[in-house]
């Protein structure tokens, strides 16, 4: 990989050359960004949303086991964010194009035609179908690592301008949410097109992936590295002391690694649970293209706002009232009877309040891999992304385990009339665990984080200059 990463570097033009870390970027760069989670969404999110009742309902694996399918590789996966992130810092011979976009870009090509694996199932033992799924599930987030550490490390070195920053979080989530709309609402519609599900989950799960590879190209083409950073005694491959170092000392980090757990789990939990909620508790899993767009769709209006509201509010209020507002929709969509009406308002205002403190997460992560330079004199951006997206698979294994263990504990039948108890399970886990995971997150950003806005500007402004909190950078 790192070969071909290369080659790409020498066929970069010349005129491709760092410059300032105060550059302010174009539109066209802050766009072509945000194609980069556009991309990633339409591989992701399909895993996230379709790939449970893929496995139980086409393929006839029980409840359980999917369960420990997505639990057991999703842990996996995120102990190969560090080896990803480790192997990303390590690059050396660095072309034209920069550290991050050649690995991004081998890799979403590769994820592309993993994706569509996953939604293949041979007809073997059921032994062999449960072997098939773990298999080619890790395979695919070890891919993902490769994809994702670089893609969401790039942001770190385009710009260290707060308002930059912002607005690159702002068209990421943007890119991510439109990623789930279109997903969320063409999928099941080419699902249904065809009569053998076997034969239109792959068709799907392919135009699916031709869509995200050539975004994440979009993102490769017009994206730079602007930012000049000190990559002294970053040649070396990282060590274990060297990781606990760069994650451990930095607490806003451990904070969004905390934070994270929760949202990123609350947001899946929901994702996951939607078809199933349509088709048994709503009666039609026609509602769910409709539920998605108009959730997704007010998600994608609401983002818009980041900007404007983290320039009176700061990042950290933004997310917490974002959290707050989440909880509060969340927990009255469990208490409400069930009503298709009350709950798209309800859903709709719950997610749109996630989506900004989501979107404002991904400028957290940038302060927080320059906050670790700073305050250790060392930078690794892989590593320190990589930290941060353990906390994201770690969320996944989560969901997994609350969606389909739900769906297990409460005697979930595929293809048939549900009892009310799996109906209850299913509304709680759609409502009622993300109405408590967002109040927890609240919490958690806070008591702990530390790194607010007029910190991190000193902070830009000393690395500028070569400085860390304990002298000059050598």
């Amino acid at each position: 990989m790192k070969d071909l990463a290369n080659n790409i570097d020498s066929n970069e033009s010349v005129n491709n050359t760092y410059k300032s870390g105060s550059t302010k970027l174009t539109l066209k760069e802050k766009i072509s960004y945000g194609f980069g989670d556009f991309g990633n969404g339409f591989m992701f999110d399909l895993g996230q949303a379709y790939l449970t009742k893929f496995f139980i309902d086409a393929c006839g694996i029980g409840a359980g086991a999917v369960a420990g399918i997505f639990s057991l590789t999703k842990i996996f996966d995120a102990f190969m964010d560090p080896i990803a992130g480790s192997a990303v810092d390590g690059r050396k011979n660095i072309g034209k194009s920069g550290k991050f976009r050649p690995i991004m870009m081998i890799s979403s090509i590769i994820l592309g035609i993993l994706t569509v694996v996953t939604f293949t199932m041979p007809n073997v033992s059921m032994p062999i179908k449960i072997a098939y799924a773990y298999a080619t599930y890790m395979i695919w987030g070890l891919v993902y690592s490769f994809t994702n550490v670089p893609y969401g490390s790039l942001a770190s070195v385009m710009t260290r301008d707060v308002e930059d920053r912002s607005q690159l979080a702002t068209y990421r989530q943007g890119g991510s949410l439109g990623a789930q709309l279109i997903t969320g609402v063409a999928f099941v519609p080419i699902l249904m097109y065809f009569k053998n599900p076997k034969v239109g989950y792959p068709i799907a799960a392919l135009i699916m992936a031709v869509i995200g590879v050539g975004s994440f190209y979009i993102c490769f083409r017009n994206t730079k590295e602007h930012v000049k950073v000190n990559r002294t005694g970053n040649s070396e491959k990282a060590s274990a002391k060297d990781y606990a170092k760069v994650v451990f000392t930095n607490r806003p980090l451990l904070c969004l690694i905390l934070m994270t757990v929760f949202t990123i789990s609350a947001m899946n939990t929901n994702n996951q649970m939607m078809i199933f909620f349509c088709q048994y508790n709503l009666g039609s899993v026609g509602f769910q293209p409709i539920i998605n767009f108009i959730m997704i769709g007010c998600s994608v209006v609401g983002i818009s706002l980041i900007p404007k509201l983290v320039k009176r509010f700061g990042k950290k209020k933004t997310a917490m009232g974002g959290f707050i507002v989440g909880a509060i929709a969340n927990g009255l969509n469990f208490i409400i009877p069930t009503n298709f009406y009350s709950f798209v308002v309800l859903v709709t205002i719950g997610y749109v309040a996630l989506a900004i403190p989501n979107g404002v997460t991904w400028a957290f992560v940038s302060d927080a891999i320059d906050y670790g330079e700073w305050h250790t004199g060392i930078r690794k951006e892989g590593i320190t992304y990589a930290a941060f997206n353990f906390s994201r698979k770690i969320a996944q294994s989560v969901a997994a385990l609350i969606s389909a263990g739900v769906l297990g504990l409460t005697g979930y039948v595929a293809n048939a009339q549900q009892s009310a108890t799996t109906l209850l399970g299913i509304k709680g886990a759609m409502t009622i665990y993300p109405a408590f995971a967002l109040a927890v997150a609240a919490i958690v950003v806070g008591l702990l984080y530390n790194l607010p806005d007029d910190k991190y500007i000193k902070i830009a402004k000393d690395l500028e200059e070569g400085k860390w909190e304990k002298g000059i950078i050598e």
